[in-house]
């Protein structure tokens, strides 16, 4: 039997797919969600096999849920969008399935067939690689992040970007500081600084990315290397490969 998470925003939408799959003998739907918080809770303690996921939601969307949930936990995808042509051609490069709203019951079913292939095949691993690229593909027309999504005690909520005064690595996380407040969220630094505008945060050293509006003082040191003093009293070391980042945002050519 395969288990099967339903995923929209919209009721009449999940009433839809709902409607499909009343006729298919091998699949049960365990649970619907109307958002991506509920989402990546029913993914996590449902553990379902296959997962209709609407992209296209308020505050936490497919693609965040994708990123929320652990790796080995992945079930298998149906996108369910109504995304422009350059997404669809994303989806199809990717080999990632995807139904355009409004779907017809032949589409539907040739979705469904794909996804049962691919539990058969168990192929989760390779679906984690392809859901990673087609992300990173995405994004690169997409506009930077204006919220991150933090997973802290059993909850998930979002953090704004402009609420960060800085972000250091630590370990396989970063670590956020955000006024008296720190956040830890699984990405690497350079993933994170490719999601970041360039004209609101810098990176600094390799373990550390300031928040520009956040600079109170700047201080040289040896070596051309500097001393960024943020708003809080927070002092941090620019490494000496950065220093040019420094220099062209204030202006300094010394």
């Amino acid at each position: 039997m395969i288990r099967t998470l339903i995923v929209d925003d919209e009721p009449l939408a999940r009433r839809g797919i709902r409607a499909h799959l009343k006729e298919e003998r091998d699949v049960e739907v365990i649970s619907e969600c109307s958002n991506g918080r509920e989402a990546v809770r029913a993914i996590e303690s449902e553990s379902p096999d296959l997962v209709f996921l609407d992209v296209q939601m308020p505050e936490l969307d497919g693609f965040g849920v994708i990123e929320a949930i652990n790796v080995e936990r992945l079930p298998a995808i149906i996108f369910v969008t109504a995304y422009d042509t350059y997404a669809l051609r994303a989806f199809e490069v990717h080999a990632l399935d995807y139904l355009l709203k409004p779907f017809d019951g032949e589409r539907f079913h040739k979705a469904l067939q794909r996804a049962r292939a691919q539990i058969e095949r168990r192929s989760i691993s390779d679906l984690s690689h392809r859901l990673q690229s087609l992300i990173d593909d995405l994004r690169t027309n997409q506009k930077y992040a204006e919220r991150l999504v933090i997973k802290s005690a059993g909850r998930i909520f979002f953090l704004g970007v402009e609420e960060i005064d800085w972000i250091e690595a630590a370990d396989n996380y970063v670590r956020l500081h955000a006024g008296r407040d720190t956040h830890l969220l699984r990405e690497t630094m350079n993933n994170l600084e490719s999601r970041l505008d360039p004209s609101q945060f810098l990176r600094i050293h390799r373990s550390a990315i300031i928040n520009v509006g956040r600079i109170k003082e700047l201080h040289t040191l040896f070596r051309g290397e500097y001393e960024v003093v943020l708003r809080d009293g927070t002092r941090l070391a620019s490494g000496r490969g950065y220093r040019d980042r420094l220099q062209e945002l204030f202006g300094n050519s010394s």
